[in-house]
């Protein structure tokens, strides 16, 4: 596949247990785009679920966009291709269509051997020092970019690009790259519609999928957000999705694609994910898409500058 797809899924979040079975089940509903990680500790049993697929004739390889991310403790030049190696290897694949930096955060590297995935505690066992938090590692962006450029002059990956990366970021990314960024993914829903960093990804060509497209509902679980906090109860959602006789929920994900993003919503329903796809058959008016972007609150439920505090006793923001 030459192109990153409109809807994807997302695996964050997707048990091991399970994600063979959802991989194979979103595959089978029409999904293209799989977007993986390392940290999210399942692509040995996604990479499971696709290879079945394959098997059962559902699709090639070709038919597919597989997207992984380079964890933070993978950042030193010497450590990129062995992430994304070992990332190729949990997948059962030759190479990837995107290669991604999960978070522009350099962590001390861990290896393979000792744990992984490595997650943001460089040593869950010790309960002093500094082992007890995040380390951070000296290695600037550009060096970590560097090394991600090499992974397509080795056909490990056919694009490669960014996540989690504000303005100023980007600007300097592309002062220095050899290889320019592909895509850029954040999170993006109408409490966060960041219109002006998807404005400036376009600017400088870059495919934006947005992650969380449908909010708060991602990070109930994780106590990050109440269920007081969805968008899906908005007026202007519920109007729209009357009119257009839908779903909240697509009417979200709708408005995420009109903006000229891609996105990868997450369940393990089918009948669900049959309807995250239905997306094609309606379209927002101009006055719908102007109510649902009113809605921004610039309200971002994935923040470092928050989580890694209150989880891992390490204050480390990112956006200011």
């Amino acid at each position: 596949m030459d192109h990153i797809p409109t809807i994807g899924f997302g695996f964050w979040k997707v048990a091991c247990e399970d994600a063979a079975d959802v991989a194979y089940a979103a595959i089978k509903a029409g999904y293209r785009h799989l977007d993986c990680a390392a940290d999210y500790g399942n692509e040995a049993e996604v990479g499971q679920g696709i290879a079945r697929a394959i098997s059962d004739g559902l699709v090639t390889r070709d038919d597919l966009w597989i997207s992984s991310k380079l964890w933070n403790t993978f950042h030193a030049p010497e450590h990129v291709k062995e992430g994304c190696q070992k990332s190729l290897g949990d997948l059962g694949l030759d190479y990837l269509d995107l290669y991604l930096v999960h978070f522009p955060i350099a962590l001390e590297y861990v290896p393979i051997e000792t744990r992984y995935p490595p997650e943001w505690v460089h040593d869950p066992a010790s309960n002093a020092g500094k082992g007890s938090g995040m380390v951070r590692a000296p290695i600037p962006l550009h060096a970590t970019w560097g090394a991600m450029e090499e992974l397509i002059d080795d056909g490990l990956t056919r694009e490669i690009g960014v996540c989690n990366y504000n303005s100023a970021l980007i600007h300097d990314l592309m002062t220095y790259s050899r290889v320019q960024p592909y895509a850029l993914q954040i999170e993006a829903h109408p409490y966060l519609t960041q219109e002006r960093l998807i404005r400036l990804a376009k600017d400088y060509g870059m495919q934006v999928t947005a992650f969380s497209p449908l909010g708060a509902l991602s990070y109930v679980e994780l106590d990050m957000a109440g269920h007081a906090d969805t968008v899906l109860t908005q007026p202007a959602v519920l109007a729209a999705a009357e009119t257009h006789g839908k779903t909240p929920a697509q009417v979200v994900l709708r408005w995420g694609i009109q903006r000229g993003t891609s996105i990868i919503p997450k369940t393990s329903k089918p009948d669900r994910m049959r309807e995250n796809l239905a997306l094609d058959d309606f379209e927002l008016s101009h006055a719908e898409m102007d109510a649902i972007n009113a809605l921004n609150q610039n309200r971002r439920f994935n923040d470092p500058g928050a989580f890694t505090e209150a989880a891992f006793g390490s204050f480390h923001p990112i956006y200011d």
